[in-house]
């Protein structure tokens, strides 16, 4: 037995024989409030941060809308704001240690890092699950 697994961006333009060929269409959503919650506190558990529950749950508010790979995206570049600011420091004593990833970081990040799904896009996908999508 083969089994074949696909994933596309662009399900409306599979072409007839192709979709017949794919039995199971799943659509996958983008990630809901849970989700993103545990996606946050496993990539913040990789480094040192002081972002409290309160600015998690605030970063999970932000990020609605957000795709797996844009909260990845958004978490790498709120690492690099520790970086950034020892590069800046002007004394010895400021850049011995890098310092704890802080929500602001999260804040500034949003600034540069934005959902990259469009809500047409998002009506598009739902439209062609309704219209092609399996069930479970």
């Amino acid at each position: 037995m083969v089994l074949v697994i696909g994933a596309t961006n662009r399900p409306q333009e599979l072409d007839e024989a192709a979709r017949r060929r794919f039995v199971k269409r799943l659509y996958i959503p983008l990630p809901d409030q849970v989700t993103r919650t545990s996606l946050l506190k496993r990539l913040l558990s990789k480094n040192a941060n002081s972002v409290t529950e309160e600015e998690l749950m605030k970063l999970v508010e932000l990020t609605n809308g957000y795709s797996g790979a844009d909260v990845t995206n958004l978490a790498r570049e709120a690492s690099m704001g520790p970086l950034r600011d020892k590069m800046r420091s002007k004394t010895k004593e400021e850049t011995k240690e890098l310092r704890q990833i802080k929500f602001q970081d999260f804040v500034s990040g949003l600034r540069s890092i934005r959902a990259s799904v469009s809500q047409d896009d998002l009506k598009g996908y739902k439209e062609w699950n309704e219209k092609f999508g399996s069930s479970l």
